[in-house]
C-alpha cells in the first residue's frame, strides 16, 4: 500500500499539484506494479521562509539514508 507524501513551497496552482499526484500515482503502478486504489498521495505546501526548518532538516537531512536523489542545495549538496 504505497503512501507517497510530497513537501512542496507554497503556491504551486491546484491543478499542478493534481497533474503531479496523478503522475506520481501512475510511476507507483507502473513501477512497483501496485494497483490504482493501493496508492495515495499528499502534496504538503510549505512556505519558502520555512523550508528549511520544517522539511529539509526534520525530514532531508534526518533520513539522509533514504535518500535516493539528494538534493543540490544546503548542506548536503557540499557533501555530494
Amino acid at each position: 500500500m504505497p503512501h507517497v507524501l510530497v513537501s512542496v513551497v507554497a503556491g504551486h496552482p491546484l491543478g499542478a499539484r493534481r497533474a503531479l499526484a496523478a503522475r506520481i500515482v501512475a510511476a507507483v503502478t507502473d513501477t512497483l506494479d501496485s494497483e490504482v486504489d493501493e496508492v495515495s498521495v499528499a502534496i504538503r505546501e510549505v512556505p519558502a521562509n520555512d523550508w528549511m526548518a520544517a522539511v529539509y532538516a526534520p525530514e532531508i537531512v534526518a533520513h539522509e539514508d533514504l535518500l535516493f536523489k539528494r538534493p543540490g542545495y544546503g548542506p548536503l549538496a557540499q557533501q555530494s
